[in-house]
């Protein structure tokens, strides 16, 4: 049970209290976790783009459009100690009903496990931890520059004899402006409610309220991306009394810089990230992401690190497209996420 555990404590987004702390008491903290080699490299979140990425949906459900119709994305992610996680997505477009859909599968699997009693010693037994999600949404343009969508979520998980079934749903608004090549979406996710408890108390979804838009530069090909997440939320900073200094090694008291703490506060919903579009039909692409919550929240006091990086590629062959990308939690390693894609359209004239 030590390695679930201790799988929560390093990928929620932060370890926090129930007045200032934003992880490790909702149910599916999975949902949470990036659905695609692409959103790893770039910090773990990209909403306010609409492109042929049909995995975005699974996050973003205005992700969808003419662009990911017949679209096919699988995905999975090495995290440590046989932890992964990973997803599946197709997209469709409906055109007597002028909706673009999408169904897809998301998963985490915490791998198996030797049983032990309270004191660590092993009675012999195994058991395993996995959740999975299956995704079903649409979007529609209801204004020639607007998209509305929802995605309803159904979500399974079992963790060693306990179960617990939710249902979950992600709205999403988008607004696109073409010959300015921005971009701009705002995202509520994970309302929903758990049916079915692990062990009669009732938990919450990881409920989230994010902001996003996209710039594309005139004379250069890269696009840039700002995602403030958490809006719900006014402080998700977490000051550990432990590491706390109160004093100096003088034995002066240490004043608290209000204004510092206040700017790290705002820093902590941001995420910051950008893709160099290289080649005619952007078949080959860089990308490099920021999320300073998570920089703080894995950092260890002292110690460099690339926590809260994420940095990756994209890279288009024959009929398939190729992403991979590293995110940087701690010094312990970072996950390695691999993303193919293709157009089944590509295979079947009848498609």
């Amino acid at each position: 049970m030590r390695r679930i555990l201790t799988c929560i404590a390093i990928y929620a987004t932060s370890i926090t209290s129930l007045s200032s702390q934003i992880g490790g008491k909702d149910s599916y903290e999975f949902l949470n976790l990036p659905a695609s080699a692409r959103l790893t490299a770039l910090g773990g979140h990209l909403i306010s783009v609409q492109d042929e990425d049909v995995s975005l949906a699974i996050a973003n459900p205005t992700a969808l459009s003419e662009k990911t119709h017949n679209r096919i994305s699988f995905a999975h992610n090495f995290h440590f100690a046989d932890i992964n996680n990973g997803s599946v997505s197709f997209g469709r477009t409906l055109p007597k009903l002028g909706i673009h859909s999408h169904v897809a599968i998301q998963y985490a699997n915490y791998g198996d496990f030797i049983g032990a009693d309270a004191f660590g010693i092993k009675d012999g037994s195994s058991f395993s931890a996995r959740e999975m999600a299956l995704i079903v949404g649409g979007s529609k343009k209801i204004m020639d520059r607007l998209t509305v969508g929802a995605n309803l979520k159904n979500i399974f998980s079992g963790l060693e004899s306990y179960s617990s079934y939710g249902v979950g749903v992600d709205l999403g608004l988008n607004y696109v402006n073409d010959s300015a090549r921005f971009s701009a979406t705002m995202l509520v996710k994970n309302i929903g409610y758990e049916v079915t408890t692990y062990a009669g108390s009732r938990r919450g979804m990881p409920f989230d309220v994010q902001i996003g838009f996209s710039k594309r530069l005139k004379h250069l090909p890269f696009r840039f991306s700002m995602i403030a997440h958490n809006l719900h939320r006014g402080n998700v900073r977490y000051d550990d009394p432990d590491q706390r200094d109160d004093v100096d090694i003088f034995g002066q008291p240490i004043a608290v810089n209000n204004f510092k703490n206040a700017l790290d506060n705002v820093a902590r919903h941001l995420i910051f990230n950008g893709e160099f579009l290289l080649g005619r039909s952007q078949n080959l692409r860089l990308r490099l992401g920021y999320n300073h919550l998570r920089r703080r929240e894995l950092s260890i006091s002292n110690l460099r690190s690339l926590a809260g990086f994420g940095a990756g590629f994209g890279i288009k062959i024959s009929h398939f497209k190729l992403d991979y990308g590293v995110g940087y939690h701690h010094l312990a390693g970072a996950t390695n996420h691999i993303t193919i894609s293709t157009d089944i359209a590509k295979f079947s004239k009848k498609v």
